[in-house]
């Protein structure tokens, strides 16, 4: 094996090392000669480099017997998941080189991943332009809204259909379903907030008369961060969503006022945040955790009440508009696709709904960030978030 720094680094393998493994003309053709790149934006062939061709029989090291039909399959990589997320393993059949992946701890449900490597090479190239917005891409680069994110699919999605005879494997469907809402919302110019959402995004999503604007009179004083009472007041916030409800009975209370009036004798609690009259209470997530803006800077954080701890959730309330519209727009897609993303591949969905969010929003993995609430939700299958 040999690694070449040409440009990119490519590894590659000589014929002695594919004599026992792949017999796949083309794909050996490739290994011996341009070779794999060690990294791409979307996966990594650097076990490769690490343990040379290995068979998954060998590879793998959980409970689960291997099918013999499997045990012959080559572990020539990972894809890269958000941190925090089990990685799972690309094999290649080496007798007629189409891909699957698998988790080494499981193997026993392979699942399809591309007809050739070059084509998964494609795949990928594809993705990386589309995030880039070059190349095929290139004239979407400074358009966003609905449109733009639909135009950016259906380009990606022709692309992967023309490679897998139109069969796309459920990781690329959704890449190109989830990636692209990445555009949706341009970056913030006009809003002094993170992101400029297109007016009446939210009413298009969730519903006439199911999205709430406030008013000068239900914000504390303590509310100065002019962009997000701005926001509140024209864009709103949707009166219910995936796991998040608004509170619009009262004005917006502080935390401090929230747990002397509505809490005080549910919890024992312990001393509150010093900033706690600074901290605005917008609504509730999952039983037991509110939603709070700090109404000095604009930033959104969850609010423990069994634990009094307080935890970054997004940069302020157009990213959370934005991911409050991404969760329920993604249950939207896959309804249409009667359920098959989170049936047939739930993992790989909630990397793409992870990599979507964090390209416009790095809250998730900023520093100081040791838990967040999204992450885990996403990550979490059995509680079927997704």
């Amino acid at each position: 094996m040999s690694t070449t720094e040409a440009g990119v680094p490519a590894i590659t393998l000589t014929e002695a090392e594919l004599d026992r493994y792949v017999t796949h003309a083309p794909t050996r053709g490739l290994l011996a000669g341009p070779g794999l790149p060690t990294d791409t934006d979307l996966l990594t062939f650097s076990p490769l480099r690490t343990h040379g061709l290995r068979t998954l029989a060998d590879a793998a090291d959980g409970p689960f017997r291997v099918a013999d039909e499997l045990r012959d399959r080559l572990v020539i990589g990972e894809l890269l998941n958000p941190a925090g997320m089990a990685r799972e393993s690309i094999l290649l059949d080496g007798g007629t080189g189409e891909l699957t992946t698998a988790y080494l701890f499981d193997p026993s449900r392979p699942r399809p991943f591309a007809p050739s490597l070059a084509m998964l090479l494609r795949f990928a190239a594809v993705t990386e332009e589309l995030a880039g917005l070059r190349g095929r891409f290139a004239s979407l680069a400074g358009r966003y809204g609905p449109e733009t994110a639909a135009e950016a699919t259906r380009r990606l999605l022709s692309l992967f259909q023309e490679g897998a005879a139109g069969e796309v494997p459920p990781y690329w469907k959704a890449a190109a379903l989830i990636r692209p809402l990445a555009l949706v919302a341009g970056p913030g110019t006009a809003s002094g907030l993170t992101l400029d959402v297109p007016a009446r995004l939210l009413d298009q999503e969730f519903g006439q008369g199911r999205v709430v604007r406030f008013e000068e009179v239900d914000f504390p004083a303590t509310l100065t961060h002019e962009p997000t009472r701005r926001f509140l007041s024209e864009t709103g916030l949707p009166e219910e969503a995936v796991l998040f409800h608004t509170d619009t009975d009262v004005p917006l209370p502080t935390l401090r006022e929230y747990v002397t009036e509505e809490c005080a004798d549910t919890y024992a609690w312990g001393e509150l945040p010093a900033h706690a009259d600074h901290l605005i209470r917008l609504g509730r997530l999952t039983e037991g955790n509110s939603l709070l803006i700090d109404g000095r800077t604009g930033a959104v954080l969850t609010f423990s009440e069994p634990e009094a701890a307080l935890h970054p959730l997004n940069t302020d309330v157009s990213t959370l508009a934005f991911t409050l519209w991404l969760l329920h727009h993604e249950r939207t897609i896959d309804e249409h696709l009667g359920n098959e993303l989170t049936t047939a591949a739930y993992d790989q969905l909630a990397a793409a709904m992870l990599h979507t969010l964090s390209s416009v929003d790095p809250t998730a993995t900023a520093p100081g960030t040791d838990w967040h609430y999204w992450t885990d939700l996403f990550q979490d299958e059995a509680g079927g978030l997704l």
